[in-house]
Order: C-alpha cells, then sequence, then structure tokens
C-alpha cells in the first residue's frame, strides 16, 4: 500500500498558481494540479498577499489529496487589516491604527481552531486584548473599553452573524477614525521634536560664552572683577558768615 506523501509549501494568500513551487512540488503524483491551486486559493483567500504555509497530503493509490493550511499569527493577521508592519512598541500608551469590530470577527473566524476562547464571544474579545498590545483602537475606542462592550451585548448582532462586511457608512467612519489616529501621532512626533530642541537650544545657549561677560582664569573659574576704587569727596570751603 502506498504511503501519502506530504507536500510542504509557502504560497500567496489566494494567489497560488500552477507555476513554482506549487505545480513542480505536485507532479506526476496523479492528482488535478488545477484543483488543488482552486482549493488552495479558495482557503487562504483571506490571507490574502500575506506568506501562507500549505501542507498538500496527498494519497497517490486514492489520487486524493488533504490541503492543510498554517496561519500567521493572530496579531500578525490584525496588523494586516489595520495596514501595519508593526505594532506601537508601547502597550496601551502609543496608538498606532484603527479596526472596526468587523475586522476583529474576520480575524476570529480566520484563527478560530487557535484561539483559547471557548466561545466565539470569548475569541473576539482574545482578540481585543492583542489589540491593547498593538496601539490599535477599535471602533474608535480603547479595546479594553470594547471588550466591556461586547460583555454587554452591544455586538451580539454583528457577532451572532460573524459579520465581516463594512459599508459605505462604516468604511467611511473607520478610515476617519484612523486619520484621527494618524494626526494625533503627527502632533505627538511634532512635540517631542519642539521639545528636543528647544533642548538642544538650551544646552548650546548654557556653553556659548556671553559677549563682554568676564574673561575665565587660568583653571576655568571666572576671573574675580575688580571692585571700583571710591574716589575721596573733595569739601566744599565753608562760606564765612556775614557779621
Amino acid at each position: 500500500m502506498a504511503k501519502k506523501e506530504t507536500v510542504n509549501l509557502i504560497v500567496k494568500g489566494g494567489a497560488a498558481t500552477a507555476g513554482p513551487p506549487l505545480g513542480p512540488a505536485l507532479a506526476g503524483k496523479g492528482i488535478n494540479i488545477g484543483q488543488v491551486v482552486k482549493d488552495i486559493n479558495e482557503k487562504t483567500k483571506a490571507l490574502a498577499g500575506m506568506d501562507v504555509p500549505v501542507k498538500v497530503v496527498v494519497d497517490p493509490a486514492a489520487k486524493s489529496y488533504e490541503i492543510r493550511v498554517g496561519l500567521p499569527p493572530a496579531s500578525a493577521l490584525l496588523k494586516k487589516e489595520a495596514g501595519l508592519e508593526k505594532g506601537s512598541g508601547a502597550a496601551g500608551k502609543k496608538i498606532v491604527s484603527a479596526l472596526a469590530i468587523e475586522h476583529i470577527i474576520k480575524v476570529a473566524q480566520t484563527k478560530s481552531d487557535a484561539l483559547l476562547g471557548n466561545t466565539f464571544k470569548n475569541k473576539v474579545k482574545e482578540l481585543l486584548g492583542t489589540c491593547v498590545s498593538l496601539g490599535i483602537k477599535v471602533e474608535g475606542k480603547d479595546p479594553r473599553q470594547v471588550i466591556k462592550e461586547v460583555d454587554s451585548g452591544i455586538y451580539d448582532k454583528e457577532l451572532k452573524a460573524e459579520k465581516t462586511e463594512l459599508n459605505a457608512e462604516e468604511i467611511a467612519e473607520w478610515q476617519e477614525q484612523k486619520a484621527q489616529v494618524t494626526r494625533e501621532l503627527e502632533q505627538i512626533e511634532r512635540a517631542a521634536a519642539q521639545a528636543t530642541a528647544a533642548a538642544q537650544a538650551a544646552e548650546t545657549a548654557a556653553t556659548v560664552p556671553v559677549a563682554g561677560a568676564p574673561a575665565s582664569g587660568p583653571e576655568g573659574a571666572a576671573a574675580p572683577v575688580k571692585a571700583e576704587e571710591k574716589k575721596p569727596e573733595k569739601k566744599k570751603p565753608e562760606r564765612k558768615k556775614m557779621r
């Protein structure tokens, strides 16, 4: 009985082709490569543009296959949705982007098997906690506040429907939230630059001698200023009294 063969690949999410590396790796194994490509793209479409690890387990005797898709960490998926290359680096303090609750639901669907939560709502809350670490607002708020709102049932409709699409109005609102974060970041950076420039100017001013200041002594100490001698006042002759 022929053993199953496992082919390990890295493909672009939603954009696999029959060319290298996939085509040559599967050639001669008795399976329809075009169908494999189609199935891989369907399973990885949510990871469009990302490098995705994929295993194709082939049964040559049955001429069948199984596709197993590996996933990037949840943090990488959230950064992708937020358009970030990296997180803020200052958890809970520096905000660098914004997401809508639909983005969180989308990642929860994609990473469902790997998340620890025992319910879909808990998986969403787990991802909201990751947003705190990354410096990402959700619905224009601190993710910790959104966790409380999830518990209170505010997003039950979206969670129950597992809503992942935004309508035109929701897209505009989300983009404005991202723009607001960008403006706030620019203000912080300008303030930091101004503070640095002021500190440098103050340091420079402290080291530059003031014109007209007394010269330093041999050991760097200011030379003592000689007190101005006070001239004795001339006494005016006393006028003689008339008799």
